[in-house]
């Protein structure tokens, strides 16, 4: 199995954030660096989601596909009634 080409990254943290990172290390009994690792790796994750999902709301209302504030607060007024309205949808 061929190893993956690695580089090191160097960054400044406070001395609190630093203890945390000790403190799951020991925890999870594993190495400062897998934690470091991990916590990089599950955030570039989500930054990715985030921006998928910002450019797919993007397109939705470059293609008009959105639901009007009067009818979301509309339904959201409704939830705390006895008869709340169903969930808004951009085609309704």
């Amino acid at each position: 199995m061929a190893k993956a080409e690695t580089r090191v990254l160097t960054a400044h943290v406070s001395k609190h954030l630093a203890e945390k990172v000790d403190q799951a290390a020991t925890r999870l009994e594993r190495s400062r660096g897998w934690v470091v690792k991990q916590a990089l790796s599950a955030w570039l994750a989500q930054e990715e989601e985030r921006d998928r999902l910002t450019k797919e709301a993007l397109a939705d209302v470059d293609t008009n596909h959105t639901i009007d504030h009067q009818s979301v607060l509309a339904w959201a007024d409704s939830l705390s009634t006895d008869d709340p309205q169903p969930v808004p949808h951009p085609w309704s």
